[in-house]
C-alpha cells in the first residue's frame, strides 16, 4: 500500500485528495433521476392536470336528453287539426332505491343460508332478486291505488337497470285523467314514485284529412342542438317522435321541439347525484298553420262515406291556389298510432288500401272531365269553333270500331257547348281526331297533367299523357287513330291525380295555364296566375256556357235538386266516367270537376269516385257530383261578403 505523503521536519506527513470521481458520478446520476421525476412529476400535475380533469368528468357525469313538444297543426280559420296532450306515466327512479337494493340482497342472502340449501343462487343473481322485488312492491302499491293487476317484466327491468339507469323506469302507462288525481292524492312527497308528464299527439277534430296530415311515431334519435353542453359525454335519451307522411313528415323539422335536458354527476356504481350540474327546458316546436278547411273537409269527407266506395277529392282556392280540401276514402284512425300502431291496425288499414292517399297519389283515366282540354286543345288549334257543330247519330265510326256515344236521348245537331252539357262523345272523337294527338297531348302538358301539381306534401309522379313516341317506347306498337279517340274522351292510357284535375280545373277558371296548389295558409297571400291559355273571349264564353250547362240542365244536374241546390250560386262543372279494365270485369270511375261562382271564380273542386264492382255502372253524376254539391254547399255557406271579380272583363261569361 503506497501513501502519498512528504516528509517534514524529519517526519512523514499524510495527505488525502478532495474528491472522489465515483461518488461524484453517484451523485450526478441521483440529480438526474431526481431532476426527472420532478419533471415527471410537474408534467404530470401541471401540464397534463387538464387531461386529467376531462377524464374525470367524462367518468362521473351523464347528459339525459329530454324531447320538446312537437308544434300543433292548425286549418285557416286556427282550428287545431293535430295538437298535443298531456300523457301521464308512472314511473321509477331506480337510482333512488339503492339502499332498499341492499337491504333486500341482505335479506335474501340471509334467507338462503338459514335454509341449507345448497342450490344458492350466485351474489348476482340475487342482486336481481332483490331488485324485481324492489321495483314490484312498489308496482303493487300502484295496483292498489289504481285498481289495476299491472305485471312486471324482469328481462326489461334489468335491461333498463343496466343500460338506462339514469332515466326513470316505466312502470303504468298512459294514465287516464282520474287515475292520475288519485295517484297524486296518494302518492308522498318523497316516494320514489313519480308522476313524469309528457305530450303526445291529440286529433281534437277526429282524423279528418288522415293521409295529408300523417302520423307520428317513437323516435329514440332524439338529437340536442349544437350549443347544448355535454355532447362529449355519455347521454341518455328519452324518447320522442319523429313525423310519418303527411305534413307531419314533410314539416317534421319545423314542428319537432327544441331538445332540453341535464347534466348529472353520478357515482362509480353509476347511480346519479343530485342536483344537475347544469339544465335546460325543451322548447316546443314550431306550429303548422295549413290551408285546409276543416268544415269543407269534413263535408267532402262525409259524402264520399255516404258513397260506400273509395274516393278522393280536392278543392283549391282559385285566386290563391291554396288547398281548402285533400280528402281521400278509405282513410285510417289516427289515434291508432297512439302510442303505436298495433300489427292488427296495420293489417286491416292495409287490407283497406287505406294508406293511399288517392287525391295526391292515387293515378285514374279522367274520363269524359278530360273533354274540358280536348275542347281548349281544338279551340287553340283552330280545329273547333264556338260554332261548331257535330251530327251525333249515337255511334261513330272509326277505321273498323263501331264507338258508341253515351249521349243516348239528345241526338242530332250537338254544338260545342251542347256537347259539353251533354257529354257528348261524338263530337269529341270528331274533334278529337281532327285536333290529332299531338296537339291534344301538347295541350295537356302545357297545362301540367304530365306533371305533380307541386303540392308540399307525397305525390305521384307516374301521370301519363301518352303519344305516339311514348306507346312505340313502351310498347313497341304504332299509335292508331282508335288511341286518339279514345283519348280525346279520357280514356286509353291517360292517368291523372285527383289533385291535378283540381288544379286543372283551377286554371281553366281563370283561363291560364296551370295552378301550384300549396296547403300553407297565409292571409295576406296574393293571388297567383299563370300564362293564359291563348283562347278568345268567344271561344271561353262557349267553353263555360257548356260547363255551366252541365250543372243545370246536363250530367250534373242533380245540383239543382232541392236537396241540393245552393241559390244564387251559378257552377260550372264537368262530369266523367272512365273504365278500367281488370281480370275480374270492368271497373268504373267516377268524375266531376267544377268551379264556382262562374262570374267570379274562387273554389274549384275535383271528385273521383272508384267503382268497387266489375261491371256495375258507377256514373260521375250519380257518385262524384253529390260530394262536390256537399263542399259547395258548406263553401257557400261560410261567404260573408260578395268578392271582387278576378277575371278580366274580355274574358267574364255572359250571365
Amino acid at each position: 500500500m503506497s501513501v502519498n505523503g512528504t516528509e517534514r521536519g524529519g517526519g512523514l506527513v499524510e495527505t488525502h485528495k478532495g474528491y472522489n470521481p465515483r461518488v461524484i458520478v453517484f451523485y450526478l446520476f441521483i440529480a438526474i433521476l431526481l431532476l426527472t421525476l420532478a419533471g415527471g412529476l410537474a408534467y404530470q400535475q401541471l401540464l397534463q392536470a387538464g387531461n386529467f380533469r376531462e377524464s374525470e368528468r367524462l367518468q362521473n357525469q351523464r347528459r339525459i336528453l329530454v324531447p320538446g313538444p312537437r308544434g300543433n297543426i292548425y286549418d285557416r280559420d286556427g282550428r287545431p287539426l293535430v295538437a298535443n296532450r298531456p300523457r301521464f306515466a308512472v314511473t321509477l327512479y331506480l337510482g333512488e332505491l339503492r339502499k332498499e337494493f341492499r337491504s333486500e340482497y341482505i335479506r335474501i342472502r340471509k334467507a338462503y343460508r338459514e335454509t341449507g340449501d345448497k342450490d344458492v343462487p350466485s351474489p348476482s343473481q340475487m342482486e336481481r332478486i332483490a331488485r324485481f322485488t324492489v321495483v314490484r312492491r312498489y308496482l303493487d302499491q300502484v295496483n292498489r291505488a289504481l285498481s289495476r293487476n299491472e305485471k312486471l317484466d324482469a328481462n326489461d327491468l334489468e335491461k333498463h337497470f343496466r343500460q338506462q339507469l339514469l332515466l326513470p323506469y316505466l312502470l303504468v302507462d298512459d294514465l287516464q285523467t282520474s287515475e292520475y288525481a288519485r295517484l297524486i292524492e296518494q302518492l308522498p312527497v318523497t316516494s320514489p314514485l313519480q308522476v313524469y308528464a309528457s305530450s303526445i299527439r291529440d286529433y281534437p277534430l277526429g282524423s279528418i284529412a288522415a293521409q295529408t296530415l300523417g302520423y307520428v311515431t317513437a323516435n329514440d334519435a332524439i338529437e340536442a342542438a349544437e350549443d347544448f353542453p355535454g355532447a362529449e359525454l355519455t347521454t341518455f335519451k328519452m324518447k320522442g317522435t319523429i313525423g310519418r307522411e303527411g305534413l307531419e313528415s314533410r314539416f317534421d323539422e319545423l314542428l319537432q321541439g327544441q331538445t332540453g335536458g341535464a347534466i348529472y354527476r353520478v357515482d362509480p356504481s353509476g347511480y346519479r347525484v343530485n342536483p344537475p350540474l347544469s339544465k335546460r327546458q325543451p322548447v316546443h316546436g314550431k306550429n303548422l298553420h295549413t290551408s285546409l278547411d276543416a268544415d269543407l273537409q269534413l263535408a267532402a269527407e262525409k259524402a264520399i262515406d255516404s258513397t260506400e266506395l273509395a274516393g278522393a277529392a280536392a278543392a283549391i282556392d282559385i285566386r290563391t291556389g291554396e288547398v281548402l280540401v285533400l280528402a281521400s276514402k278509405p282513410d285510417y284512425t289516427l289515434t291508432d298510432f297512439i302510442p303505436r300502431l298495433s300489427h292488427g291496425a296495420a293489417r286491416d288499414i292495409t287490407a283497406r288500401g287505406a294508406w293511399l292517399n288517392r287525391a295526391t297519389q292515387g293515378l285514374y283515366p279522367p274520363g269524359s272531365s278530360f273533354k274540358i282540354l280536348t275542347a281548349i286543345a281544338g279551340l287553340r288549334s283552330g280545329h273547333i269553333q264556338p260554332d261548331s257543330v257535330v251530327e251525333c247519330t249515337g255511334t261513330y265510326q272509326v277505321g273498323g270500331r263501331t264507338y258508341v256515344c253515351n249521349n243516348h236521348r239528345d241526338r242530332g245537331p250537338i254544338t260545342l257547348a251542347q256537347a259539353i252539357e251533354k257529354s257528348c262523345n261524338t263530337f269529341f272523337y270528331d274533334y278529337g281526331l281532327k285536333t290529332g294527338v299531338e296537339s291534344l297531348a301538347a295541350e295537356a302538358r302545357r297545362h301540367g297533367l304530365d306533371r305533380p301539381a307541386g303540392i308540399e306534401t307525397a305525390e305521384t309522379r307516374g301521370m301519363l299523357i301518352p303519344d305516339p313516341a311514348w306507346k312505340k317506347e313502351r310498347r313497341d306498337s304504332r299509335w292508331y287513330p282508335g288511341d286518339t279517340a279514345n283519348m280525346s274522351i279520357g280514356q286509353g292510357d291517360v292517368l291523372v291525380s285527383p289533385l291535378q284535375m283540381a288544379a286543372f280545373t283551377a286554371s281553366v277558371a281563370r283561363d291560364e295555364l296551370t295552378t301550384t296548389p300549396t296547403l300553407l295558409h297565409q292571409p295576406d297571400r296574393p293571388d297567383r296566375h299563370s300564362e293564359r291559355s291563348g283562347l278568345t273571349r268567344e271561344q271561353y264564353t262557349a267553353l263555360i256556357t257548356g260547363m255551366e250547362a252541365c250543372t243545370v240542365t246536363g250530367t250534373a244536374k242533380v245540383l239543382q235538386a232541392p236537396f241540393m241546390k245552393i241559390p244564387g250560386l251559378r257552377i260550372a262543372g264537368k262530369t266523367g266516367t272512365a273504365q278500367k279494365q281488370t281480370a275480374e270485369g270492368t271497373i268504373n270511375f267516377a268524375w266531376f270537376i267544377c268551379f264556382a261562382p262562374v262570374e267570379n271564380p274562387r273554389i274549384a273542386i275535383a271528385v273521383m269516385i272508384a267503382g268497387d264492382t266489375p261491371g256495375e255502372e258507377t256514373g260521375g253524376g250519380r257518385y262524384a257530383v253529390p260530394v262536390a254539391g256537399a263542399i259547395l254547399k258548406k263553401w257557400d255557406e261560410k261567404q260573408k261578403s260578395p268578392p271582387a271579380s278576378m277575371l278580366p272583363t274580355h274574358l267574364t261569361p255572359a250571365p
